[in-house]
């Protein structure tokens, strides 16, 4: 986080703004350690440190458990003290390595460079701090020092540092977490850059990272990086070094962080298991991805991190406290995956030439929160039944930049680019025009449910995608389509097709929807799919009666079978012998329909963002 009052920006801080056309602006970080960072030292149960080692390679470890281990001694001389991991904490390594017991290390002339994040998860107030080091000493904790455990591998840190920034970070992106102490027992597992499964199984549940950077040796910076659970994502992992990648989430736009990856693209992070103790130790070569760059790895995301690991340590145990999840932050996006992990956006193909925008021509209100919705196209457009459009709605929702919006969170990392299955056969429309028919559930839905029905609201059309395509049952071959809710949509783009067997579940309040199906198909001649589907109704009270009741009986007697009651196991098990199955419903609905379906052939539409 370079800065002084004659320093400003550094140059790959400024590079980064230029890439990012971030606007002019003043550095706000103080000189010194100004007085939110005392009270958060004061206060805070965490402090995460990065340091270089013998090679300048960066490194990041987390020390704490309870408040006020580190203290303000005057001058922004700050001391902390501790309980550490003395054997494998590669920062602790880094600055004592090789000494005595309780020997005092005196730094000659400026001092070794120390990065900080002191931060209170609870309250999600963090201040980053850089400065040098003065002196310090580690202490073997002897047997029964303070535990029964085998502390051969624990110390006593105490490290004085003179402050020279600091800087007051926002809470977006902390998921609280309750902190406590706890004795470390440390035991390395592995040193491999290729990472062992446990620490995979580490990364996949992570919601948070600390990670260190520097400037040409002159300048550090050690901040946080936090997100939905598995945030960050293995590229690649074979004997040469795992590859991982992590989105830039929108922030300060001060890319202090990446201001010095740009120059010096080293980086060390630290994984911490607030569970069980575990933690992962890395650190690496960086590469940033901006744009379609970005894209490519890692849809929807226009500024992402590669870190290609160079060394690391597992440790069990190694951690001096453990943490109690408590609230998530509202300002988590949903999960981004890979390209190479099957995220939606990785199998639209892109056209040949650009495709034309769609014009909303017709809106149908269905129920009260499902509706259809009828685009067209200036020249034709092809899709086969069971794939998605892609629709871009930057233009009409994107409010631009803005460091909190608490009044919509998770709008700071929209992209507004939506996947809604198309709804309406090939066939069945001019070759110019598709439908979509979707649920009020978002930012995006909402705003097309708010449109008129011949609004002509022009929407740019990134194409068509996926391959989830209903197999035609032939003969003794059968095939089974199981749905909840709108999840019906990629059946219905299929209705000229033979029909497989059908489950469909949904709330009372869809009953409309159904009724509409009928319809459709009976205007298109393509009805014959009522013999094999079996409708669930399922209402929270239980009631169904009056005009619900009414409302049943005439679907009814259009032939299709109608249980009022929630699809169960045995439905589906009982069908004999069907070869597919697909599924396309919400959550919580499909890992029920998995596990009841455990070891059929099932062919699951994903909605992975």
């Amino acid at each position: 986080m370079a800065f002084s009052m004659a320093m400003g920006w550094n140059e790959g801080e400024e590079a980064m703004h230029r890439l990012l056309n971030v606007p002019e602006q003043d550095n706000p970080t103080s000189t010194g350690l100004a007085p939110g960072a005392v009270f958060m030292l004061q206060r805070a149960p965490l402090l995460a440190i990065g340091t270089l080692d013998s090679e300048n390679r960066p490194w990041t470890t987390i020390w704490g458990g309870d408040p006020g281990f580190s203290q303000p001694l005057g001058s922004s001389i700050i001391g902390t003290k501790t309980l550490v991991d003395r054997k494998y904490d590669p920062v602790v390594q880094a600055l004592f390595g090789g000494r005595a017991d309780g020997e005092v290390v005196k730094e000659e002339g400026k001092g070794r460079m120390i990065g900080g994040l002191t931060i209170d998860l609870m309250t999600r107030r963090r201040v980053k701090l850089y400065g040098r080091m003065v002196a310090g000493a580690v202490d073997h904790l002897k047997q029964g020092q303070e535990t029964n455990l085998d502390v051969s591998g624990v110390g006593q840190i105490q490290l004085v540092t003179k402050i020279e920034q600091s800087l007051g970070n926002c809470p977006k992106y902390l998921n609280k977490k309750e902190i406590h102490s706890a004795s470390p027992v440390p035991i390395l597992t592995s040193g491999s850059p290729q990472l062992s499964e446990a620490a995979l199984n580490l990364l996949a549940k992570a919601d948070l990272f600390f990670i260190t950077s520097s400037n040409n040796q002159e300048d550090m910076d050690t901040n946080h990086r936090g997100g939905p659970a598995g945030f960050i994502r293995v590229l690649s992992n074979d004997t040469l070094g795992a590859e991982l990648v992590w989105p830039e989430y929108s922030g300060n736009r001060l890319y202090q962080t990446l201001g010095n990856l740009y120059g010096t693209p080293l980086a060390g992070l630290v994984f911490p298991d607030f569970s069980t103790g575990n933690v992962l130790y890395l650190t690496g070569r960086t590469t940033i991805l901006t744009g379609q760059d970005s894209e490519n790895v890692m849809p929807h995301t226009n500024l992402a991190v590669k870190v290609t690991v160079t060394a690391a340590r597992f440790v069990e145990r190694g951690l001096p406290f453990r943490g109690i999840e408590r609230e998530k932050s509202p300002y988590n996006p949903p999960l981004r995956l890979l390209s190479i992990e099957g995220s939606r956006m990785s199998s639209l193909s892109a056209p040949s030439i650009q495709l034309p925008t769609a014009t909303l021509i017709k809106k149908t209100l269905l129920t009260p929160s499902i509706a259809c919705f009828r685009f067209r196209t200036a020249k034709p457009v092809s899709y086969t039944g069971g794939q998605w459009a892609v629709f871009d709605f930057k233009k009409e929702l994107d409010l631009g930049y803005s460091h909190m919006r608490d009044s919509d969170p998770r709008s700071l990392n929209d992209d507004f680019v939506r996947t809604f299955t198309v709804s309406s056969p090939p066939a069945m429309l001019a070759d110019n025009e598709f439908e979509i028919t979707i649920r009020n559930v978002g930012p995006v839905t909402g705003y097309l449910f708010r449109q008129k029905g011949e609004s002509e609201l022009k929407v740019p059309l990134k194409g068509f995608g996926g391959d989830f395509k209903l197999k035609e049952g032939t003969g003794e071959s059968k095939t089974a389509f199981v749905a909840g809710g709108v999840g019906i949509t990629p059946f219905l783009a299929c209705l000229d097709k033979a029909a497989p067997v059908v489950f469909w579940s949904l709330r009372v309040a869809d009953l409309p929807f159904v009724e509409e199906v009928l319809r459709q198909a009976e205007r298109h001649g393509q009805n014959g799919f009522k013999d094999s589907m079996r409708v669930f109704v399922t209402s929270r009270d239980g009631g169904l009666e009056g005009d619900t009741r009414n409302l049943i009986e005439r679907i009814r007697e259009k032939g299709l079978q109608i249980k009022t009651r929630r699809l169960v196991k045995e439905d589906l098990v009982d069908q004999g012998c069907i070869d597919d199955w697909y599924v396309c419903a919400g959550e919580h609905f499909q890992k029920n329909v998995l596990e009841w379906l455990e070891g059929r052939r099932v062919i699951v539409e994903s909605f992975n963002y």
